[in-house]
C-alpha cells in the first residue's frame, strides 16, 4: 500500500500529464482546483446560457409561425431537397448584384441518398421576390474538380458543406465551402474530415434569361486546422477516439469578411491546446460559467452530478478566425471570436457583418447538443453578440445572446434551421432566411427555402418585426 505522501505525489504526476495530453484522460474535476483563465477571448458563458429558458417564450424571440398550406417545394429543384443556403454577398455583407441578378448557393442532394450533399447554384433576377423566379444552374462542382494536384484533402471528398460567396472588386464569384471527408467506401479518409475550401466560379449569360457555370479555378484548400494550438484539428479528434469517444469535430461553415483592405474567414471550429482545450478540468475553469462565485460552485456541483457532465467536458466549441493573403491563402491564423466551453460542442453557421458602427456575429445551435438545464432537445436557436471591433471582445445581444428560438417537432413541415441574417443597405433591419422540413421525412415535401422575415438590431437589443413575412426564400426588403 502506498502512503498518503506517494498517493498525493501520484495523483499530481497524474494531473500533470494529463493536462498535457490536452486533457483526453481527465477524470479528476471534482477534487481539482478550480481556476479562472478566460485565455484572452469571448465565452458563451453557462451565466448566460441559464438566462435563456425565461426568455425564450416571448415574442421578441419567436420564429414567426407559418402556414403549413402555404409553403411549396422549390419548383426548379424538382426531386431534391435544399438546405442550408448562402447569398453572393458584397465585402460588408449585403447581397450582391451579379449582372442583374441574385445568387443563393445551397446544399441540395436526393433526399434518399443522405450521402448525396452537393453545392448548386439558385439565381433570380433582382426585384424578383417569388419562389417561383429562382432558377437552378445545377452543380458547380464536377466530380472531376476535386482531382486538384498537390491538394492532400480535395481527392478524398464525399460532400460538400455550407460556406459563403462574396462578389471580388474585379466582378468574379469567390465560393468558400467546407470540404468533408466520409466514409472509405465512399472515397473517404474514415475520419470526418473537414476542411476550409475556396473556389473561384465561372459564370456566363447564354441568353438574357440564363446564368451557367462553365467551372471553377483556383479550387484549393486553405485550412485544416493548423497544429491544434487554437483549433483541434483532425489529428486530435482521431487520438481522442474520433465519435466513439463523444466528441464531435468542427471545422466548417467558413464566412468571408473585409475590414479596412484586411480578408478574413470566420468559421466553426472546436478550440485546441492552448485556449481552453477539452476535458474534465475544464468543468473546473470559472471563466466558463460567468456570474458569481455562488453560481459558480452551484452550477459547478450540480453540472458534476449531471448526465450531460461528459458532454460538458468535451464541449468547446468555438467561432475561430484566420486572416488572408490577397490569393486567399492563410495569412494568419488568429484566436476565437468566442469559444463555448461547457457549454456545447456545435455552435454552427459562423455570420459576422457591421452595422451602425457595430460588429454582429451571429451563430446557429441546438438545444440537444447542449448542457444547459431547462433546454431541452427540440430547442432551436440563433444566438447573437456584439463588438466594437471584429475581433472582440463580444458580448452578447439581449442579456444572454438569445436572439431567435423554435420549439416545435422536428418531423414537422415548418421546422426550420440554418437561420442566417443579411444585412439590408441604410436600414437597422436584417433579412433573416433558412431552410424548412427534414430531409426526406415525406415524398411530397422536400427541404426548401423558408419564409424570411425580418429581424430589428438596436444596439444591445434584437427583436423579430411583427407581421413581417417575407417570400420563401427572399433576401431583401425596403421595409
Amino acid at each position: 500500500m502506498m502512503s498518503n505522501k506517494l498517493v498525493k505525489h501520484a495523483t499530481a504526476i497524474a494531473i500533470t500529464t494529463a493536462l498535457l495530453l490536452g486533457g483526453a484522460t481527465q477524470t479528476f474535476a471534482k477534487n481539482s482546483v478550480t481556476d479562472n483563465n478566460d485565455y484572452g477571448v469571448s465565452h458563451i458563458t453557462r451565466y448566460d446560457m441559464e438566462k435563456i429558458p425565461s426568455q425564450q417564450n416571448n415574442a421578441q424571440f419567436s420564429i414567426p409561425k407559418f402556414d403549413p398550406s402555404t409553403i411549396q417545394n422549390i419548383p426548379s429543384a424538382q426531386g431534391l431537397d435544399v438546405w442550408d443556403s448562402w447569398p453572393l454577398q458584397n465585402a460588408d455583407g449585403t447581397v450582391a448584384n451579379y449582372q442583374g441578378y441574385h445568387l443563393v448557393f445551397a446544399l441540395a442532394g436526393d433526399p434518399n441518398n443522405s450521402n448525396d450533399t452537393h453545392i448548386y447554384l439558385f439565381y433570380q433576377k433582382v426585384g424578383d421576390t417569388s419562389l417561383g423566379s429562382w432558377k437552378n444552374a445545377g452543380k458547380v462542382f464536377t466530380d472531376g474538380d476535386k482531382l486538384v494536384p498537390g491538394d492532400q484533402y480535395l481527392k478524398y471528398q464525399t460532400q460538400e458543406w455550407s460556406g459563403s460567396a462574396t462578389l471580388t472588386d474585379n466582378g468574379m464569384v469567390r465560393l468558400f465551402y467546407t470540404d468533408y471527408s466520409g466514409a472509405t467506401q465512399d472515397g473517404g479518409s474514415g475520419l470526418g474530415n473537414q476542411v476550409l475550401t475556396t473556389a473561384q466560379v465561372d459564370l456566363s449569360q447564354p441568353d438574357a434569361n440564363t446564368l451557367k457555370v462553365d467551372g471553377v479555378e483556383d479550387h484549393k484548400s486553405i485550412f485544416d486546422g493548423g497544429d491544434g494550438s487554437l483549433y483541434q484539428n483532425i489529428q486530435q479528434f482521431q487520438d481522442e477516439g474520433l465519435w466513439n469517444s463523444g466528441d464531435n469535430h468542427t471545422l466548417r461553415d467558413p464566412h468571408f469578411i473585409e475590414d479596412n483592405g484586411h480578408k478574413y474567414l470566420v468559421f466553426e471550429a472546436n478550440t485546441g491546446t492552448s485556449d481552453g482545450y477539452q476535458g474534465d478540468q475544464s468543468l473546473n475553469n470559472k471563466a466558463y460559467y460567468g456570474g458569481s462565485d455562488t453560481f459558480f460552485q452551484n452550477d459547478r456541483n450540480n453540472l458534476l452530478q449531471s448526465p450531460k457532465k461528459q458532454l460538458a467536458s468535451l464541449a468547446n466549441g468555438a467561432l475561430g478566425i484566420v486572416e488572408l493573403n490577397d490569393d486567399y491563402t492563410v495569412k494568419k491564423v488568429l484566436p476565437p471570436l468566442i469559444t463555448a466551453n461547457t457549454v456545447t460542442d456545435e455552435i454552427e453557421r459562423a455570420n459576422v457583418f457591421k452595422l451602425k458602427g457595430k460588429w454582429y456575429l451571429f451563430t446557429d445551435s441546438r438545444g440537444s447538443k447542449m448542457t444547459i438545464s431547462g433546454i431541452g432537445d427540440q430547442d432551436i436557436y440563433m444566438l447573437g453578440y456584439v463588438s466594437n471591433s471584429l475581433t472582440g471582445p463580444y458580448k452578447p445581444l439581449n442579456g444572454s445572446g438569445l436572439v431567435l428560438h423554435q420549439n416545435i417537432d422536428p418531423n414537422d413541415t415548418t421546422w426550420t434551421y440554418s437561420h442566417f441574417a443579411i444585412p439590408q443597405t441604410n436600414s437597422n433591419n436584417v433579412v433573416i432566411t433558412s431552410y424548412m422540413t427534414n430531409r426526406g421525412l415525406y415524398p411530397d415535401h422536400h427541404s426548401t427555402f423558408a419564409p424570411s422575415f425580418l429581424l430589428n438590431i438596436h444596439g444591445p437589443q434584437t427583436s423579430v418585426v411583427p407581421n413581417s413575412l417575407l417570400s420563401q426564400g427572399q433576401l431583401t426588403s425596403n421595409q
